[in-house]
């Protein structure tokens, strides 16, 4: 049996535009809202401390028809050895036989997806005008999300930024300014600087099972969007739990992780205080808020790798890019 190889420089020269995977993760979310997404709460393994490795299957119904399962470790040690934060594989396989279809670099699915399912966070719940963005923690997902928000804010003149490396704001105020030339990059001494003045805060920090949470509500305006990429690692529960709304990316996921006892304690929102998941207001179930202090934790759902990678696979077969390998 035959199965498609892409690897991470494969999937990099299929130039997919953020925008189509923004629509892609959209879509996944509107299916699963409307009852046609089989996705169990990830699963995990926690070989050192603060690390982890998830499996996270997922089948999409509908007019997409996909099934896929990604197998994705977290590593924030990782950093200090010069290796990837993130790293994995991403399997689709046939929802008619199960035969394995495609395998390819989970990594660059990963970065791309969880941007994107930002951006489609903020479509529903963001300001059109919001004009300044406040991102924290200048990896890669720091770089992905605000690319992705860039497709939504169109009104946006300034980022503020902060990670707890200066190297790291350096060479991103570098790299991103250059794609956003229309914009002022402010590099912020603390969080507290970066975020008192933003219309939407993400937070792209490593998740880690004891987390300071050093945003605090009081630094806020009024009305702003709040996501939280990094699970709870950087806001405070009165972020989340006080805000106006809050929402999730899949409700089951979001408590069923906290039932674990490790992530979203001390306060955080339980199930009486989220207004809805992404699913829900993307298949027009709730309705969209604009105004307020909106709460987000996005922790990343299956749905996301399946439908990306399955883009990337149709758009590998229409291209002829990859590697064909008998396994």
């Amino acid at each position: 049996m035959r199965s498609l190889m892409l690897s991470r420089s494969s999937l990099e020269e299929l130039n997919i535009r953020m925008a189509d995977i923004i629509e892609a993760v959209e879509r996944g979310f509107r299916l699963k809202g409307e009852g046609k997404v089989s996705m169990p709460a990830k699963i995990g393994i926690h070989p050192r401390k603060d690390c982890f490795i998830h499996a996270m299957p997922c089948y999409i119904g509908g007019e997409v028809d996909a099934s896929g399962i990604k197998w994705v470790a977290g590593y924030p040690s990782n950093q200090e050895k010069g290796l990837p934060y993130i790293s994995g594989i991403m399997c689709l396989n046939e929802s008619d036989t199960g035969l394995v279809k495609a395998i390819m670099d989970a990594s660059w699915i990963t970065a791309y997806r969880t941007g994107a399912a930002s951006a489609v966070c903020a479509k529903y719940l963001g300001d059109p005008d919001s004009k300044v963005i406040a991102v924290i923690g200048l990896g890669v997902q720091g770089r992905m999300n605000l690319m992705a928000l860039m497709e939504v804010f169109k009104e946006v003149r300034q980022v503020r930024v902060y990670d707890v490396f200066p190297s790291q704001i350096e060479r991103y105020i570098k790299d991103m300014s250059s794609l956003f030339k229309h914009c002022q990059f402010i590099a912020c001494d603390s969080p507290k600087e970066a975020v008192e003045d933003a219309d939407v805060v993400v937070t792209c920090t490593p998740i880690v099972e004891c987390p300071k949470r050093y945003i605090r509500a009081e630094f806020l305006k009024e009305d702003v969007l709040a996501i939280a990429v990094d699970y709870d690692s950087s806001f405070c529960a009165p972020v989340m739990a006080e805000a106006d709304v809050f929402v999730c990316d899949d409700t089951g996921q979001y408590l069923w992780t906290q039932e674990q006892g490790v992530y979203f304690q001390d306060g955080y929102p339980t199930k009486d205080k989220i207004y809805a998941d992404m699913g829900e207001l993307c298949a027009g179930l709730k309705t969209p808020v604009r105004k307020g202090r909106r709460g987000a934790v996005l922790m990343g759902i299956a749905s996301h790798d399946v439908m990306t990678a399955q883009l990337a696979y149709e758009k590998a077969l229409d291209k002829g890019i990859g590697q064909w390998i008998e396994i």
